[in-house]
Order: C-alpha cells, then sequence, then structure tokens
C-alpha cells in the first residue's frame, strides 16, 4: 500500500447491508461511571450492533474511553472506580454478581491506543492467552491458533518465519495488529479498540482499518477514535459524545445522539454534533 492509495481513499465509508438490520449484542442503559467522588460520566443509554463496527468520538475528557472501559469491565481495575446503570450483553448484565469479570474480558476482547505486545516471542504472544483461559489444545492445535489469528490480524505473512523473535522487534504497526491477534486468540465476541491508531503512521493506521473492515465479519468492533474521518470510513454507527459542567463546577461527560455514520455526518439531529464535526468547537 502506497501513500497514494491511501489518499485516494474514501473519506465517508461505504455502508454495507450491515446496517440494513440492527440487531444489539450489547445493550447500555442509564450508565454512570465514578471515580470516587468524580462523577465522570452521567446518564449514558446505547445500544451496539452485533457484526457492526460502532465509533465513539468527541472532544476530550468527554467520557469516550471511560464507557468503552466499562464494556468488557476493565474500569474494575482502577481503585475507587463504580459503575451504576445495566449493561446487557447477549441478555445478561455485566455487572451482575455472579458474573466472572475474568470472562466478560475473554469474551470481550481489548486494544490498547500503545501497542502493548508481551515480553515474549510473537508466538507466545499469540499462545498466552489460551493457555492461561484454560484453553485445552496440544502443540499442533496451538500451532494452529497462532496461524489463525495472525492470519485473520493480516500479520502471518510478514511473521510466519521468525515466530520466535521478540513481539517488540516489530514495528509499532506489525505490534498493533500482533495485539488484535492476540486478542483474536482467545475467542472473543467483541473487540474493543481504544485509539488503536493514534500512534501509527498512515500506511500503519490504513492497514488497521482494512482489517477492521474485514473482521466485522465475524465480531463486534466498538473503536474509540479522535480521527472523524476514521469514524466516517469505517464505522456503521458513531455516538457522539461531548462534556458538561454541573452546577458545582464539575466537567461530566455525556452522550449527544447515537445514529448511522452516514446520518451522523451528514444530517445530524442535535446542533452540537454539527458543530464539532464541523470544526466549530472541539
Amino acid at each position: 500500500m502506497t501513500e497514494s492509495s491511501i489518499g485516494a481513499r474514501q473519506m465517508t465509508v461505504k455502508h454495507s447491508d450491515r446496517v440494513a438490520t440492527f440487531n444489539p449484542i450489547m445493550e447500555i442503559s442509564n450508565l454512570d461511571v465514578y471515580y470516587g467522588d468524580f462523577h465522570a460520566v452521567r446518564d449514558i443509554t446505547l445500544d451496539v450492533g452485533r457484526n457492526q463496527i460502532t465509533a465513539f468520538i468527541g472532544p476530550s475528557g468527554c467520557g469516550k474511553s471511560t464507557v468503552l472501559r466499562c464494556l468488557n469491565r476493565t474500569n474494575d481495575l482502577v481503585p475507587g472506580a463504580r459503575v451504576d446503570g445495566r449493561i446487557d450483553y447477549r441478555g445478561h448484565d455485566l455487572y451482575g454478581p455472579s458474573v466472572d469479570a475474568i470472562e466478560v474480558r475473554r469474551r470481550i476482547g481489548m486494544v490498547f491506543q500503545k501497542p502493548n505486545p508481551f515480553p515474549k516471542s510473537i508466538f507466545d504472544n499469540i499462545a498466552y492467552g489460551p493457555r492461561v483461559t484454560g484453553m485445552k489444545m496440544n502443540k499442533s492445535e496451538t500451532e494452529d491458533l497462532v496461524e489463525y489469528a495472525l492470519t485473520r490480524a493480516g500479520l502471518w505473512g510478514e511473521v510466519k518465519d521468525k515466530l520466535d523473535q521478540s513481539g517488540f522487534a516489530l514495528s509499532g504497526g506489525q505490534q498493533q495488529r500482533l495485539c488484535i491477534a492476540r486478542a483474536i486468540a482467545v475467542e472473543p465476541d467483541i473487540l474493543l479498540m481504544d485509539e488503536p491508531c493514534a500512534s501509527l503512521d498512515p500506511i500503519a493506521t490504513a492497514l488497521i482499518e482494512d482489517l477492521m473492515i474485514e473482521l466485522v465479519s465475524d465480531y463486534t468492533v466498538v473503536i474509540v477514535t479522535h480521527n472523524m474521518q476514521q469514524a466516517a470510513r469505517v464505522s456503521d454507527r458513531t455516538a457522539f459524545f461531548s462534556a458538561k459542567v454541573d452546577d458545582r463546577g464539575q466537567r461530566y461527560g455525556h452522550l449527544v445522539e447515537v445514529d448511522l455514520t452516514t446520518k451522523i455526518f451528514t444530517n445530524p439531529t442535535d446542533t452540537r454534533t454539527e458543530d464539532y464535526i464541523s470544526g466549530r468547537f472541539g
């Protein structure tokens, strides 16, 4: 892929039959997030469509990443964090008393802004998750799974002859695809991506975007991005978040609107969305 081919990519996503019907896999109702006494995010209600790409956009500090981390209970790991409201995943309350947070994170994987390969070989980066989550596989089955995950992440052809090398030996874009392959290896249902291209160059970014579009046939993808062109290129639905200040002077994040990406970018319901997309604020 060349710089010129990237420049030729359309700046608005070509929506497919994925948006013809909306089948929610996750339903978020009246979500509030606290860090100690700080009420960071308030009253978020939205659905995530199965086998669709949902983008969270909005200015810094509006709660996009906070909400994303709630979707696989990563916020549980933050001291003082508390979640009120309800998140249903396949009809089950993710925060129910009998729900295992570790199993939630296996089914709903996370890819972070900065590539974070384990200090292990490329092979062991992929095999580690299945091993620690108790997937029973012999050597041949493990090798097949590693090849499958790296192939789905578009990386197999580049690393198949150096699987014993450190994941840190890869380029930034390759490391991010390695992290995506690592998430795929534990057979998740949903992939959460928190600004996965923020630290990548345009060529690596284009590869990740193409990869997301390929993966959505088998996975549900939710992405946080500050890049509105990226949201327009890859997502089926877009949720616009913004920030308010309450009567105590406390800034908090809230959801302004969520709709089909084509509508959000061409005919949003709320003037605040239009102002943000047009660059009037943000």
